[in-house]
């Protein structure tokens, strides 16, 4: 599969091959959710793979159901009053307030002032309430900019319970009182993009540009760097469904889709770094998102975790993935993923051997530029969503016991 843009400008393999009307296949989807949630236990199996294939969770009003389950937020039970927040003295509430102010392209054009800016008073309250709560968390420039995507999804009550859960597992590392593990976790973007593309890597190292272009796309899930709300809240459907460092793979593939601007550009630390900072608005999501997946399952972060810089595995949110336990032994997914191409039927797990054929490393040093065959759409989406759905029926029961014991 090539990992880099067409200079034809077709934005993906997908274009015109899947001729099923989209209005049917949302229906579809949209009741395949509402069996998975009807369900006892809740099939959050199911869930996963509606959250990761093509289209995510559709809807806010789906995702204000779903991202509770994927989080595994027990709802019942939970009062509808939220606790009043004192700004009086508290450390954070200045700087909060600076970076709530200067969030006005966070919300949505037109919308009224009075709207806005109350939502703003909510979003400063559920980021003081979750860090009032837990004062191990600190507080970090872009948080804001997750909140405020739950804020506008699921409302204040909701999103206060769901950014706690978020905050302790999967943002945990950037909440830490250094930026020590989430310079760790920048380590992982230079391995994967080596594996796939050498001469993108070379190059890239050449130029000296590190990862620091890429630290506003992972603290914020790339909240901060989209212009376009419906893409935001589709990339968080699809790392809420996954492991914490998704969002890394991610930031790989972009990379890597813009194989020509990058090698095009001049080799300069400056001249790359503001390439790079100035993401593209018009990305192919749905087949970025495939690759992403695709890559997590052939370049799992424990293969990657020799090559990533001073190393903490047992202090990062990936090495606690299993606190995210759920029940699920009943919930084995009956399928992989439907393919996204020409709607063939999934026909299970055959395909690993043929990828595990196809997939063969070859990286001669005469010739640097030789890249990896990496599993494509027509492939292993199929399997590598079902791969990650797998890992997540693994999860153990342990929540919040390995970080605060």
């Amino acid at each position: 599969m090539n990992l880099k843009k067409s200079r034809s400008g077709a934005s993906s393999p997908l274009n015109g091959v899947d001729k099923q009307d989209p209005e049917s296949k949302k229906r579809k989807k949209e009741a395949d959710i509402a069996h998975a949630l009807s369900v006892s236990p809740v099939d959050v199996a199911a869930l996963r793979r509606m959250a990761i294939s093509e289209g995510g969770l559709l809807t806010d009003e789906i995702r204000c159901k779903v991202w509770p389950c994927l989080l595994n937020v027990n709802l019942e039970g939970i009062s509808d009053e939220l606790e009043e927040v004192d700004r009086t003295n508290n450390k954070d509430y200045n700087q909060v307030l600076l970076d709530v102010q200067r969030s006005l392209r966070r919300f949505p054009k037109g919308m009224p002032d009075e709207q806005r800016m109350g939502l703003q008073e909510e979003l400063i309250d559920i980021i003081l309430r979750v860090l009032l709560k837990n004062p191990q968390l600190h507080y970090y420039q872009g948080y804001h900019d997750i909140v405020v995507t739950f804020l506008l999804v699921l409302g204040e009550r909701l999103a206060t319970i769901l950014v706690e859960k978020l905050s302790t597992h999967h943002l945990r590392d950037f909440m830490d009182p250094t930026m020590d593990n989430t310079k760790h976790i920048l380590n992982y973007l230079m391995p994967i993009i080596d594996r796939v593309n050498p001469e993108v890597h070379d190059f890239m190292e050449q130029a000296e540009v590190g990862t620091i272009f890429a630290l506003s796309w992972l603290i914020t899930w790339f909240g901060h760097v989209l212009s376009d709300f419906r893409h935001v809240v589709r990339l968080y459907d699809f790392f809420l469904a996954c492991h914490p460092l998704m969002p890394i793979y991610f930031a790989a593939v972009i990379v890597l889709y813009r194989e020509e601007d990058v090698l095009d550009c001049e080799c300069d630390m400056a001249s790359l770094h503001h390439l790079l900072s100035q993401i593209p608005q018009d990305l192919p999501y749905e087949t970025l998102i495939s690759r992403a997946g695709d890559l997590f399952v052939q370049f799992p972060p424990s293969e990657l975790a020799r090559e990533a810089t001073h190393q903490r595995n047992r202090e990062t949110a990936s090495s606690t993935f299993n606190d995210f336990g759920l029940p699920s032994s009943q919930q084995r997914p009956d399928s992989a993923l439907r393919r996204r191409r020409r709607g063939e039927p999934q026909q299970g797990p055959a395909p690993m051997e043929a990828k595990q054929g196809a997939v063969v490393s070859m990286r001669p040093s005469a010739r640097r530029f030789v890249r990896l065959a990496v599993m494509g759409i027509t492939v292993a989406l199929g399997a590598a969503a079902l791969a990650m759905v797998n890992q997540a029926l693994d999860w153990g029961t342990k929540l919040d016991l390995q970080f605060f014991p």
